[in-house]
């Protein structure tokens, strides 16, 4: 039993050695780590800065080895005094040569050249004829004159300008006819061909309004058709008008398509100005016209 509990004892005391071992090793591995962490920014200062002076103190030999090289080279033994100085002096001479050439030249030579130029001037070259006279006056009076080809160009390009094709949606058929008895212009709106599609499925709901200007206070309308793009209109109305006023008044319609719950689009408008210009109103007379299309959304 005592032997037993001997080399129990021994074995613990061994695991116990090994254990103590192990941590002490740890704990020196950690000290010098944290030792160098320490100690290794200073010692790496150190050295830098010294490699620093190193450089320093070496630069600021090379260039005093550089002065004293010049000076020797300057004050060469070989070379005399005298051949010095002329070298000197013919290399300054060169070098206000190039800058002669190269600087721009000064308002004193000018001058100089201009107090020369009428001693120099051949005066019999001159030709003081009066044949050069007429010419300056001329180009002198060309400058301020109006050139009216040039505006009449202008005016050419204006009315090419005026004529461009305006683009049309579809076509309005109408009728004109003055009632003498009543005193009115009678506008009959028969129907429309090829409008465009303002709505989602592909049509429209087209309406015309029609005005007698210069007045606008009275309208008439006709009533919508619905999903239709060649609507039979096929209405008449009367605008009470002096025949003589005639010749001052314009019709004009303008097509919308209608809308329930935003604003109507306008789809385009027709014009007349010349209310003769088939007859002179007393029959009917059938009218075809491009309908304009509208560049705006005008509602009224």
């Amino acid at each position: 039993d005592n032997l037993k509990i001997t080399d129990s004892d021994l074995e613990f005391h061994i695991l116990l050695a090994v254990v103590v071992g192990f941590c002490g090793l740890a704990l020196l591995v950690v000290s010098l780590f944290v030792f160098w962490k320490l100690c290794w920014p200073i010692w790496r200062s150190k050295a830098l800065s010294a490699h620093a002076e190193n450089v320093k103190a070496n630069g600021r030999s090379s260039v005093k080895l550089l002065e004293a090289a010049m000076k020797i080279s300057q004050t060469s033994p070989d070379i005399p005094a005298e051949v010095q100085t002329a070298l000197r002096e013919k290399l300054s001479q060169q070098a206000k040569i190039q800058r002669q050439t190269t600087e721009p030249t000064s308002s004193s030579r000018h001058n100089s050249f201009r107090r020369h130029l009428p001693r120099q001037m051949n005066v019999t070259s001159v030709d003081f004829s009066m044949d050069t006279v007429p010419l300056r006056q001329s180009s002198t009076v060309s400058i301020g004159r109006i050139k009216p080809e040039l505006y009449k160009q202008k005016s050419v390009d204006s009315e090419d300008e005026a004529k461009e094709p305006v683009e049309t949606c579809g076509k309005l058929s109408f009728s004109l006819r003055y009632d003498y008895e009543e005193q009115a212009l009678v506008v009959r709106i028969l129907k429309a061909l090829d409008l465009p599609a303002k709505d989602f499925t592909g049509t429209s709901d087209p309406y015309v309004k029609i005005y007698l200007l210069p007045e606008r206070k009275k309208k008439f309308q006709t009533r919508v058709h619905r999903k239709n793009l060649n609507p039979m209109f096929d209405e008449t109305f009367s605008f009470p008008v002096v025949y003589d006023e005639l010749c001052n008044r314009k019709l004009h319609f303008s097509v919308y398509d209608f809308d329930r719950f935003t604003s109507h689009d306008m789809i385009g408008e027709v014009v007349v100005d010349n209310l003769f210009e088939l007859s002179d109103l007393s029959r009917e007379a059938v009218v075809w016209k491009d309908i304009h299309a509208a560049t705006t959304v005008i509602l009224s």
